[in-house]
């Protein structure tokens, strides 16, 4: 039988740079990101990171990083990375508690499905405003944004020269291909 943990067990539990989540009261690790992931993980927070830093908008962080969607029903994230605006920076109390303004996923092999599926969904039911998945092997950056009616999440898939439109950093003016230079 598989062990449930609440939100508050998990969070207290000891600190670590392991990547972890809770899903529904369970503890999932999968392995450690290989090496390309990471470097490209890095290269796009940063770049992020001096443009939200230049134009004073909020901070980045970069996983792991305790993302507490559902402190009820035990669901914690840690996307790779996390943008809070300037006006919710008090959603940050040692972790984020509550929805990042927006979030990115870089795809690995193995994390492809559940980067796709339900952690895309989570991110838009529980009001991340727009979320990013980079994909290594197409060199694609899709931009999925649940601002709309009903949260209905609209797609965007920017490659090449293309410059990638966020309605969340909405003065950001990269390529689609600076983010896998």
């Amino acid at each position: 039988m598989v062990e449930r943990l609440s939100a508050v067990s998990y969070l207290r539990g000891e600190e670590t740079v392991r990547r972890r989540e809770l899903v529904w009261g369970v503890v999932r690790e999968p392995p450690a990101p290989l090496y390309n992931h990471q470097a490209l993980l890095l290269g796009v927070a940063t770049r992020l990171s001096r443009h939200v830093r230049r134009h004073r908008r909020g901070v980045i962080a970069v996983a792991p990083l305790d993302v507490v969607l559902d402190r009820a029903e035990g669901l914690v994230l840690q996307p790779d990375v996390a943008f809070v605006s300037g006006e919710r920076m008090h959603i940050i109390r040692g972790q984020v508690w509550g929805p990042p303004d927006l979030v990115i996923e870089v795809l690995s092999r193995g994390s492809v499905r559940y980067d796709r599926g339900e952690k895309l969904s989570w991110y838009g039911r529980y009001g991340v405003r727009e979320c990013w998945i980079v994909d290594p092997l197409a060199t694609t950056v899709e931009v999925v944004s649940f601002e709309g009616p009903d949260r209905a999440a609209a797609r965007r898939r920017f490659a090449g020269s293309q410059i990638v439109r966020s309605t969340v950093l909405p003065r950001l003016r990269q390529q689609a291909r600076s983010f896998f230079d």
